[in-house]
């Protein structure tokens, strides 16, 4: 199925999006903005690199409890409530991690709080992802909403870091931090409080559930362990770049490269939606996971040579297979669980993206300090190629009926 500039125009403009549209813009910003901004001011406040580094993981590890808790009690409930509730307690657990921080609190403590502040955080992604459900029917616009979601999110993780990073250097290096809580607090509540999101009602029966919940079915664990490769690419990445650009003098230049990364994947996503191949679904997980894989780890070669030309050339053609997963793992979703469970499965797949992040900047982190910066693309490139060799072996588990497939994703019937 092919998506168009007219369907990403109709998407937005479809009656009921634009208030939950602007409120969930605003209310992203800070996703990428608020944990580094959190980083910075604890450096700032310590002068440790490795305390900021463990109160910044304590808020990645809440955001990923959190999105999976969130994302189960809207579907049964609805999002409206749960998120204007949520708002309330970020903003109290994120004003008192500040106060913890200014107040030279032990760093377990601000752990402690920070992985708090990080479980409260709202779950706007996957509430907006989920709304597009609600507005559009399965076809060529629904597509385009998880297109707009994915390069949406790439466009404000170019924004929020640098927005971190350029406030941190104001009178109070806090200034940041309380402007991504400011923001997410209210665009969270801009987007609960539209008309569309209150008329969303939760339609999960509340009952017996096993703890993993909507993970226990297969086919959604696929797309999580595609959705972890992902991560463990762009992890290796994020450490890589910025190794290379230090050793050639200009560690600034590394954070300019990424930038410019994610503005290649926007441009390839809108692209790839166009002409999207392979066209079947449960094929294009793992081809996709295995071309960016592959791609990261000829950036060792380019790397080798010496030149940040030559890798920066390299980083920006993987760029463009960025989007195009976020979205089929988005697609993926309305496949392989019941759109009423789909919050609670987008928040298992970001939780997926995150661990994987994490686990690709550790381990890109050592082999730095042991081989070189050229040895980061290669364990992220091997990375992502095992666990796409594991998503093509579970590939079947990823591909409904024919007819429903049709039905879901393109809105026609399918071919016999």
């Amino acid at each position: 199925m092919s998506v168009t500039l007219a369907d990403y125009r109709a998407a937005v403009r479809t009656p009921g999006a634009a208030l939950p549209v602007a409120g969930s813009a605003l209310g992203r910003l800070p996703i990428a903005m608020y944990g580094l901004a959190v980083l910075l001011y604890v450096q700032r406040t310590t002068g440790s690199f490795a305390s900021a580094g463990l109160v910044s993981a304590g808020i990645l590890v809440g955001m990923s409890v959190g999105a999976v808790a969130q994302g189960r009690i809207m579907d049964r409930r609805g999002p409206a409530v749960l998120l204007l509730v949520v708002a309330a307690l970020f903003a109290t657990t994120s004003a008192l991690l500040l106060v913890l921080i200014a107040t030279d609190r032990p760093v377990g403590v601000l752990v402690a709080a920070a992985a708090l502040s990080g479980a409260a955080m709202p779950a706007l992604p996957g509430a907006s992802r989920s709304l597009w459900t609600a507005l559009l029917p399965p076809g060529p616009r629904r597509e385009a909403g998880y297109g707009y979601e994915a390069i949406s999110l790439e466009v404000f993780f170019i924004l929020g870091p640098a927005v971190a990073a350029f406030l941190v250097t104001a009178p109070w290096p806090g200034t940041g931090a309380v402007v991504a809580i400011a923001a997410m607090v209210v665009g969270t509540v801009v987007f609960a409080c539209s008309p569309a999101v209150r008329a969303v009602r939760g339609s999960v029966r509340a009952g017996r559930r096993s703890l993993l919940g909507v993970l226990s079915r297969p086919g959604l664990r696929i797309v999580a362990l595609a959705s972890l490769g992902f991560g463990v690419v762009i992890g290796s990445v994020e450490v890589g770049v910025p190794a290379v650009t230090a050793a050639a003098g200009s560690a600034a230049l590394g954070g300019m490269l990424l930038s410019a990364w994610s503005v290649t994947s926007v441009l390839g996503g809108i692209g790839y939606a166009a002409r999207p191949w392979p066209r079947p679904l449960h094929l294009r997980l793992p081809v996709l996971l295995v071309g960016f894989a592959l791609v990261v780890g000829g950036m060792a070669a380019a790397a080798a040579t010496g030149s940040v030309l030559v890798t920066a050339l390299v980083m920006l053609l993987a760029g463009a297979l960025i989007t195009p997963q976020t979205t089929a793992h988005s697609v993926a979703i309305d496949v392989v669980v019941d759109e009423r469970s789909g919050t609670e499965a987008f928040g298992w797949v970001v939780t997926a993206a995150t661990v994987g992040i994490a686990a690709g900047q550790s381990l890109a982190g050592v082999v730095v300090e042991a081989v070189g910066p050229q040895a980061a693309f290669l364990v992220g490139g091997a990375g992502g190629v095992l666990l796409a060799a594991v998503v093509w072996l579970g590939k079947a588990a990823v591909r409904a009926e024919p007819a429903e497939v049709s039905e879901r994703l393109a809105g026609s019937p399918a071919a016999p």
